[in-house]
């Protein structure tokens, strides 16, 4: 096997990476310190990125938890449209929804132009304007629910390669749809699901970002904690960075919600952040809790009055276009 420089960690181009001893703790000082150390996707939330040191990298697991219908797929397209903008390469990987219709949620993402008024003449023009100004790469695969295993999503990267497209981030929604290698316990096939998807992110050195159930329960929760999600705590250990998103009745209306931090290994976890959620455009927008845009947010998630307003806003949002 051709030799290769031990301070590098496994990619699909350095055959012979299991000849690295490791970390040479005492003398390799600079390496750690560099600024290749941990090269992050940062994500379009600034609160989020602060906490994150700089968003996600290469070989780490980030997870958002909603209970069904709670927005966790409007999540992974900010994520994943993001990325695109900064220039890079993502694939996104859809087991729920075909790649048609989620490739139309990121084209409301991308020109603020409500889902619902995307098939007009005049939309159409400004999806193609937005499209040619585009620095990054977007993939978006199909597999129907609980067809495809991780051997089917590592085949799918190594197809993509081959054709000069390897993925600086990979987006999956969602991993517990995945096929598991071997039928079991449901507990013990999202346990191995999510170690094995963990271990795609370290293998090709690119973030994966997926998403995960949370519970019947959490419907009703204002805040979602680590025990609210679903069938498989385990999935909670597994992952570097897990994010929830608490909307209840009020919040769908209003357009808000809450997002948690659970887990989070590069700094505090624990802290809960307000947000605007605009379901027609798929635009999400994270706030300092002590900010005076939190502050207004996280008062007008208590109010009716600001309930009917947002109901009018809508409206008016809709007679627009």
């Amino acid at each position: 096997f051709p030799s290769h420089d031990t301070s590098k960690v496994r990619t699909s181009n350095t055959p012979g990476w299991y000849f690295n001893v490791g970390h040479e703790y005492k003398d390799q000082i600079e390496e750690r310190y560099s600024e290749g150390a941990r090269t992050c996707v940062s994500t379009n939330w600034d609160v989020i990125n602060d906490i994150m040191s700089g968003g996600l990298a290469g070989g780490e697991l980030g997870v958002v938890v909603a209970p069904a219908g709670g927005g966790k797929s409007w999540g992974l397209i900010n994520l994943a449209a993001n990325a695109v903008k900064q220039g890079k390469t993502v694939i996104y990987y859809t087991l729920e929804l075909n790649a048609f219709y989620v490739g139309r949620r990121i084209d409301a993402y991308l020109t603020k132009i409500p889902f619902q008024n995307l098939q007009d003449e005049h939309s159409r023009e400004r999806i193609q304007e937005v499209m040619e100004s585009l620095d990054g790469n977007l993939i978006i695969k199909y597999y129907p629910t609980r067809t495809a295993s991780i051997t089917t999503i590592t085949s799918h990267i190594e197809k993509c390669i081959s054709q000069g497209k390897k993925p600086d981030m990979i987006v999956l929604d969602y991993a517990d749809l995945i096929r598991p290698s071997k039928a079991g316990d449901k507990r013990l096939e999202l346990n191995d699901i999510y170690e094995d998807l963990r271990g795609v992110a370290g293998e090709y050195d690119i973030p994966i970002w997926t998403a995960s159930q949370a519970n019947r329960s959490a419907t009703e929760e204002e805040v979602i904690e680590g025990n609210k999600v679903s069938e498989s705590y385990n999935k909670v250990m597994v992952c570097d960075f897990i994010m929830s998103l608490s909307r209840k009745l009020n919040d769908k209306i209003g357009g808000t919600g809450r997002w948690h931090i659970i887990k989070n290994r590069f700094g505090p976890d624990g802290m809960t952040f307000p947000s605007k959620i605009n379901t027609m455009t798929g635009h999400i927008e994270i706030f300092e809790p002590n900010s005076d845009i939190g502050k207004s947010v996280s008062d007008s998630m208590k109010g009716e009055v600001m309930v009917k307003k947002a109901l009018a806003q809508k409206f008016k949002e809709l007679e627009g276009f």
